[in-house]
């Protein structure tokens, strides 16, 4: 008897950073009802979910990570009209939208920061973070901000400081403000009844800071100034646990809603502090996408996250987001995609939510920017140290026509220089493609249920180069062998795996539904090998 399937914990959510996905007014940049064009694709690809970096208005300090206005769509993105379009579409096809929710903070351009800059009387100050300056006359702290600097920002005219923890265009809200906080609760409303399914909360666990404004400690160790401090109070304060309990309640009191949240500054055994019944759904936790070319530290990532997870918790998975540079570049320099394939495997047959980002399951590679090219903050400041996320936000690399069949207009990022061979169009006919090998295992991933529910079980392995583990749901056992060597490996069953009768689910080179009746299975380089018990 088949589970009853969650599009949420079941399913495969994919990241769309709407900029970069497909632009249908010829203006450069990707557009809502550019998403909307690609859903059939989407559909196809085997996705449950759509999560959609910021689309609301804004100056684009932070590319939508600067908010203007919680309540409307960027005007080069679309209309509301378009947004409400969208989600009738998705929802046509069973696939689920999520937001990117940027409340910890909102643009220097949004009209509330207009009026806390006119007065300190003036009824929306205090929705922000203010300060006189210290009694030496300097800010009101040591804290610095995450993109560089100091974290505190002076206007002379008030006589005091703001604080921020990005951009300085980028003030921090006052969530101790009861007014700021009921505003951003109607926030979650206001979207939910416009069909939303769910939401991902940006650096959600940054919304509360210190009453005080006490010092930070130092640490000896660190790159950069913000490096060098220990965040206790401007950061994971205990008030936002009963926050997340008020934002279940409202996700809650509507029909199978989702919230996940990314944890800012915080190790994997504190993420989970955040997730459970009547408080997230779910997690972001970077031990897994962090981890090297090795099976061991894959295994110990996953035994480690898997572990935080206990029923009724349910973990998620990540290997590329809008921060991070591709896994296809971090992996591989050259064109092959053995590797990604492989990465494909273990991420798709995991205990746990997949979360892909666009492009992955084409192998996208990171684009190069000259240091006068960039665009993201980030980069901007730190170029000299090769820092910056615009690599892993170029154009969605769609067909070999100019710009990748993106635009019609030149993009806001250049489209990188593979997309003439790597494409969709490409690797939709060659039955061998990374697409293709990902349609395959998302396929199997939702006709058993083994690979979509139930448990994991790594299996350890005296072989550096492999990763294996038994994923189990009821009387359904799956095996799942990765041989993370380029070169052939012999991998040895025993004990109870022995005595266990396995079928070839899955191979690059055996053949499908093939009895295994040795105790030494030997692996193709770069290989997953699927077998089923019966």
């Amino acid at each position: 008897m088949k589970h009853s399937f969650s599009w949420w914990r079941n399913g495969i959510i994919y990241q769309i950073y709407p900029r970069s996905f497909k632009d249908t007014t010829q203006n450069g940049l990707g557009d809502l009802n550019g998403v909307a064009q690609k859903l059939d694709y989407l559909a196809e690809l085997g996705i449950d979910a759509i999560w959609l970096s910021p689309i609301y208005p804004s100056p684009d300090v932070d590319f939508g990570y600067d908010v203007a206005d919680y309540f409307d769509i960027d005007p080069r993105f679309g209309t509301l009209s378009d947004f409400d379009n969208l989600v009738t579409q998705a929802h046509q096809r069973n696939i689920h939208i999520i937001l990117d929710l940027v409340l910890n903070h909102t643009s220097d351009q949004h009209q509330w920061f207009k009026e806390a800059l006119k007065s300190k009387d003036n009824p929306y100050h205090d929705w922000y973070l203010w300060q006189d300056p210290s009694a030496a006359g300097g800010s009101p702290n040591n804290w610095y901000a995450h993109f560089g600097g100091p974290a505190w920002e002076y206007v002379p005219s008030l006589n005091q400081y703001y604080y921020h923890m990005f951009c300085k265009e980028q003030p921090d809200l006052n969530w101790r403000n009861p007014e700021v906080k009921e505003t951003m609760l109607n926030v979650f409303r206001f979207w939910l009844n416009r069909e939303v399914d769910g939401f991902r909360l940006d650096v959600f666990n940054m919304y509360y800071k210190h009453k005080n404004f006490p010092d930070n400690p130092h640490k000896p160790i660190g790159r950069r100034p913000f490096d060098r401090q220990d965040h206790l109070y401007d950061v994971s304060q205990e008030e936002m646990f009963p926050l997340l309990r008020e934002i279940r309640g409202i996700l809650d009191s509507y029909e199978n809603r989702y919230v996940v949240g990314e944890t800012f500054l915080a190790d994997s055994e504190h993420a989970s502090r955040y997730i459970g019944p009547g408080l997230l759904h779910a997690g972001f936790d970077y031990g897994f996408a962090n981890s090297k070319w090795q099976a061991s530290q894959f295994s110990s990532a996953i035994e480690t996250w898997d572990s935080l997870h206990p029923e009724p918790k349910w973990p998620n998975y990540f290997l590329n987001n809008h921060d991070t540079p591709r896994s296809a570049t971090r992996f591989k320099s050259d064109e092959a995609d053995n590797r990604c394939k492989l990465l494909a495997a273990m991420h798709l047959t995991l205990r746990g939510t997949p979360f892909l980002y666009y492009g992955e399951e084409i192998g996208m590679r990171d684009i190069r920017l000259k240091p006068w090219e960039i665009q993201d903050p980030v980069g901007k400041r730190y170029w000299f140290a090769g820092q910056g996320r615009d690599g892993c936000r170029s154009p969605m690399q769609w067909n070999d026509s100019v710009h990748a069949g993106f635009s019609k207009a030149k993009p806001w990022l250049p489209v990188h220089p593979n997309y003439v061979s790597r494409n969709v169009s490409t690797q939709e006919k060659d039955p061998g493609s990374l697409l293709n090998f990902y349609k395959e295992i998302i396929a199997l991933r939702k006709q058993f249920d083994a690979l979509n529910s139930g448990t994991i079980k790594l299996i350890p392995s005296n072989d550096q180069f492999i990763l294996s583990y038994l994923r189990i749901y009821k009387n359904q056992t799956i095996f799942v062998i990765l041989n993370f060597n380029k070169r052939k490996v012999t991998y040895n069953l025993s004990g109870a795996l022995l005595e266990t009768q396995w079928k070839v689910l899955f191979s690059q080179h055996f053949e499908r539904d093939s009895d295994i009746n040795n105790s030494a299975v030997e692996l193709e380089g770069y290989e997953t090998l699927l077998l089923i018990g019966h």
